[in-house]
């Protein structure tokens, strides 16, 4: 395999905890892999809080899609969403980053969005938006969702 190819079948994703991008190999996303960094676990399977700096990384220079969750804490719809999200970062956590962003705290970048109303869904991929969706969903309609979205 030649080094273009070999980039190509590499995944960008932002550490958790520190913010850092790694370039993990398609093949070894399974394992676990490690930030260089800080040493801790990449593909966490549980979802990311989001500020106006690991928005960036994690959203504009990974290209893991990253599902991000635009919400508040006094909204209930959005905290019943919580559990179902949760359990889609489990579930899919080698092949989709999901975050949180709290537009309490984050009201720039859920203006830059376009936020009106919240739960808002955002998927994106390679800092692209793929698709939106307002309001509440159960899991098996998120889980539609996210297939149709990501093809």
């Amino acid at each position: 395999m030649n080094a273009q190819s070999q980039a190509a079948a590499a995944v960008i994703a932002a550490c958790p905890h520190c913010h850092t991008l790694v370039r993990v190999p398609q093949e070894r996303l399974q394992e676990h892999p490690r930030c260089p960094r800080c040493k801790a676990q990449i593909l966490t399977g549980e979802p990311v809080a989001l500020d106006a700096v690991s928005f960036a990384a994690h959203v504009e220079r990974a290209t893991l899609p990253v599902l991000v969750d635009f919400w508040a804490p006094w909204c209930g719809p959005c905290r019943m969403m919580a559990p179902i999200l949760d359990r889609a970062a489990a579930e899919r956590t080698t092949g989709l980053r999901v975050a949180k962003l709290n537009t309490d705290e984050q009201p720039q970048l859920a203006g830059r969005f376009g936020i009106r109303s919240i739960p808002t869904l955002i998927l994106f991929r390679d800092g692209r938006e793929l698709a939106r969706q307002s309001g509440a969903l159960d899991g098996t309609t998120l889980a539609r969702w996210l297939d149709h979205a990501l093809g």
